[in-house]
């Protein structure tokens, strides 16, 4: 096992729909594993692009499953943490437009134009820029290319990739605290938590300042991690 600690950096403010508020929309201050950008996914609207807009985490993780390939949500540093707080507008410059069912129709055919509930004004609470995360990624022996930089969140926000390998040493500890974040859904056996904080966040909520036990993994850099992660698509 191999493994390497990534330092993100967000290079241009980045939101994620974290939490939704009354017409306040915040990013909480995490990244979670499903984003950070290591794998293939056909998203956009390419001519002939075949994604229907469905959900795909089993497809695009589970062949990061098949090469032994795992990362940890990323947990930003507070010291570095800055957010920034602005307001959006939707609405159509139309000159016909009414008010339908949590929308706003400016066609005069509902028919063809159905109500649809859809944020069409508001305010953002976006990661600001300089803001840096840490996490994990973990390798049995097909190490993949390293990025230097990712797009991140709902707007593609770019953000600085620095990686270093740390040392690993396999251990058996009857308990443990890992501060950092982790998906409980990439556990090998939830029966090993004894406490933890959660964040619900969409898709997955994440925990933090875990308490456990069992198989860890001891890296040279002073995290301990839970052994045997990897992505729990399989029932997705």
């Amino acid at each position: 096992m191999r493994a390497f600690q990534a330092i993100l950096e967000l290079h241009e403010h980045t939101y994620f729909a974290s939490r939704e508020v009354g017409i306040l929309f915040q990013t909480e201050p995490v990244v979670g594993n499903y984003a950070l950008g290591l794998c293939s996914a056909p998203y956009g609207f390419r001519r002939g692009d075949p994604w229907d807009g469905s959900v795909r985490y089993r497809e695009d993780l589970a062949p990061l499953n098949g090469r032994g390939i795992y990362v940890t949500p990323a947990t930003f540093d507070p010291s570095t943490l800055r957010f920034s707080v602005g307001q959006f507008n939707a609405q159509s410059d139309a000159y016909y437009s009414r008010f339908g069912q949590n929308s706003i129709v400016v066609q005069r055919d509902l028919a063809r134009d159905p109500a649809t509930n859809i944020p069409q004004s508001g305010r953002l609470r976006l990661l600001g820029l300089g803001s840096r995360a840490t996490f994990h990624l973990l390798a049995k022996d097909d190490v993949p290319r390293f990025p230097s930089y990712v797009r991140l969140g709902k707007f593609n926000s770019k953000a600085r990739l620095s990686w270093s390998e740390v040392a690993v040493r396999s251990e058996r500890r009857d308990s443990i605290t890992v501060t950092g974040y982790l998906n409980p859904a990439d556990l090998p056996d939830p029966d090993d938590l004894i406490a933890f904080d959660v964040l619900a966040i969409p898709p997955v909520p994440l925990i933090r300042n875990v308490v456990l036990g069992g198989d860890v993994l001891a890296l040279s850099d002073g995290v301990v991690l839970p052994a045997g992660m990897r992505f729990g698509v399989e029932q997705l």
